[in-house]
């Protein structure tokens, strides 16, 4: 299988990965800052953890895919000078991200049961107040090291300060836009025991303007380095992927992650209306998954893109999770049925 194709089970794995990671983060920093709306969607979002069997799956299919998934390892192996070299080694990759998946599961499986009790008693919501918490922390440095591993340092000369941030912004405004069109459905057909409010749509849509201006701060920032320091290294992988084959997904991902949202959600009067938040939050998918198949299918900007395999495989994982996220539901007593 060519690598374009092979990619796309790693853009799937990092799609998949902050979906179930980002409803515990989205409720442990609404709980933090002391937002009360989130009552509104706590249990809704915290039920994508669900997801994270998919990501173990997905996980040990890209670890036992080896050089398919890292194109580093034939460079390591033949002894290139690469930056960062403790960093590229297979089992030192396994070991982390099967550890790092583990603890997050772990810790935001015990924020699931303690948010379950923690109006209970004045110890229990102590106890749920210490790992919220936690949270920020542990999903900014999980973050951090998927962002490194399976997109930055696919080119071992290639490295940026900011792309851990980058791509954690990035993805979470994909969250929150899924989020948004998840109510949407849920409510217009009548699917949920409890009903959430509508007014939770215009504060989802406030969150993605603000992730839409920070993706565009942390982009430029990264860009505007890239292109002032103009060393060869770093600027040969963002002008391949803006020029070349990958092109198209480019500047597709500009119009659909900044030009369009900002230039609506600005606007009070489109926050306000669910039809338009939700087609504002389809494009910022799109948007983040043509993002993510750049950075990772056209490391080189060269190649065909792998149109075919990311609607199969995107197909079988979106079926999946909907089984899976749908029984956590069921179990949870939140959808009818």
């Amino acid at each position: 299988m060519s690598y374009s194709n092979w990619s796309v089970l790693t853009a799937s794995f990092v799609i998949v990965t902050y979906l179930a990671m980002s409803g515990v983060t989205l409720c442990a920093v609404l709980y933090l800052v002391g937002a009360k709306w989130r009552d509104q969607i706590r249990d809704l979002a915290v039920s994508l953890y669900a997801l994270f069997l998919l990501s173990f799956v997905l996980l040990g299919i890209l670890l036992v895919g080896g050089e398919h998934t890292f194109p580093w390892v034939g460079h390591i192996l033949n002894g290139e000078d690469v930056h960062m070299p403790g960093w590229y080694t297979i089992e030192l990759v396994a070991a982390r991200e099967m550890f790092g998946l583990l603890a997050i599961v772990g810790i935001w499986g015990l924020f699931i049961h303690r948010q379950k009790l923690s109006h209970r008693s004045e110890v229990d919501s102590l106890k749920f107040h210490r790992v919220a918490c936690w949270i920020p922390f542990f999903a900014v440095l999980y973050a951090t090291m998927i962002a490194w591993d399976f997109e930055m340092t696919l080119r071992p000369s290639w490295h940026s300060a900011i792309y851990g941030m980058q791509n954690l912004v990035s993805n979470f405004g994909m969250f929150l836009s899924f989020l948004l069109i998840w109510i949407y459905v849920l409510n217009t057909k009548g699917k949920l025991v409890k009903k959430i409010e509508e007014y939770i749509y215009n504060y989802l849509a406030q969150m993605m303007l603000a992730f839409t201006l920070l993706w565009m701060y942390t982009f430029f920032a990264q860009y505007l380095t890239i292109w002032y320091g103009n060393f060869a290294d770093e600027r040969d992988r963002v002008d391949a992927m803006q020029d070349g084959d990958y092109s198209v997904l480019w500047w597709s991902m500009i119009a659909l992650k900044f030009v369009i949202p900002f230039v609506t959600l600005c606007f009070p009067v489109t926050r306000h209306k669910p039809q338009a938040t939700v087609a504002v939050a389809v494009c910022i998918i799109l948007g983040t998954l043509f993002e993510r198949y750049t950075w990772i299918s056209g490391i080189n900007g060269t190649g065909t893109i792998p149109v075919l395999t990311a609607i199969v495989v995107i197909a079988v994982l979106a079926s999946l999770g909907f089984v899976l996220v749908r029984e956590a539901m069921r179990r949870d007593h939140l959808i009818k049925g």
